[in-house]
């Protein structure tokens, strides 16, 4: 069992925890992710690792509430306990010898995206970041992002954060300006990862997508997670999360990751009546 350090709330349905966890904290990186259960009935999720302190021995998760099992999560606090919390998972984000990169971050997926900027500038490299929200109030992660980046570029769909526009916008503005980058980055919700690449494609510069945003189970074993990249079937769990954006078949992936969304509403909702009731 793994204790929670800390826990905060970084807006209405996003929060962030850090947890005791020394073996996962020795050799995460960024990329990789880490299934937890709340309890020993619970539900296996996977959620991407967030920020790592090796001498602390700790591991942060930032999850948005978005289902039964994060919903009862969001209800553990300091002190408590998760039963379990397993990893790292998945191939790390590869960064090694890369000189000028560009990081596009969209929603809850900036916290993916973070590490990412984070140990890029680490390894010297110069780093623009784009990161966009729906409005000002779900924004996360404004000031770590500008801690690590060259060059931060804010938008948001309703011009309350930043300017007003889509990540793919501020992208397009960089490159007509001239910017050229050895790789782009995109970390956030599919429709906006495949304009992004849609994008540099027509540029022709490499971009890599990360799909952890379909996982489910984290093994391969449920093949939820399954997506065609370059015409052949892979798993985001077991052979990315990262792959090349201008080879994935987008299209498909959306329609496959909305195919539980039903049921994953009726089990939130039934999760909040439970603890409404225990109330």
């Amino acid at each position: 069992m793994n204790r929670i350090i800390e826990k905060k709330p970084l807006n209405a349905t996003v929060t962030r925890m850090v947890i005791d966890a020394p073996l996962v904290a020795r050799k995460a990186e960024p990329g990789q992710f880490i299934i937890l259960r709340t309890h020993e009935n619970g539900e296996r999720i996977p959620l991407t690792v967030a920020g790592y302190d090796r001498q602390r021995g700790t591991v942060t998760i930032i999850y948005q509430i978005v289902g039964a099992t994060t919903e009862k999560l969001n209800h553990l606090n300091a002190g408590d306990m998760l039963h379990d919390f397993v990893g790292p998972l998945g191939r790390p984000t590869e960064t090694e010898g890369l000189r000028r990169v560009a990081v596009v971050g969209g929603g809850v997926g900036c916290a993916i995206a973070w590490p990412v900027a984070q140990k890029l500038h680490e390894q010297g490299c110069e780093v623009h970041s784009i990161i966009g929200f729906r409005s000002k109030e779900l924004v996360i992660l404004e000031n770590e992002f500008d801690q690590v980046s060259d060059r931060l570029l804010r938008v948001s769909d309703d011009g309350s954060f930043g300017e007003k526009g889509l990540v793919t916008d501020a992208l397009r503005g960089l490159l007509e300006a001239g910017e050229r980058y050895d790789e782009v980055i995109t970390i956030g919700p599919l429709p906006m990862m495949k304009f992004v690449c849609k994008l540099t494609k027509e540029y022709e510069i490499k971009t890599v997508a990360s799909m952890n945003s379909i996982m489910i189970d984290g093994t391969g074993m449920c093949g939820c997670c399954r997506l065609t990249v370059g015409g052949k079937v892979r798993f985001a769990c077991v052979d990315g999360p990262d792959f090349d954006g201008h080879q994935i078949d987008f299209d498909e992936a959306m329609a496959r990751a909305v195919s539980y969304r039903d049921f994953e509403r009726h089990a939130y909702e039934e999760a909040c009546n439970l603890f409404r009731e225990v109330r």
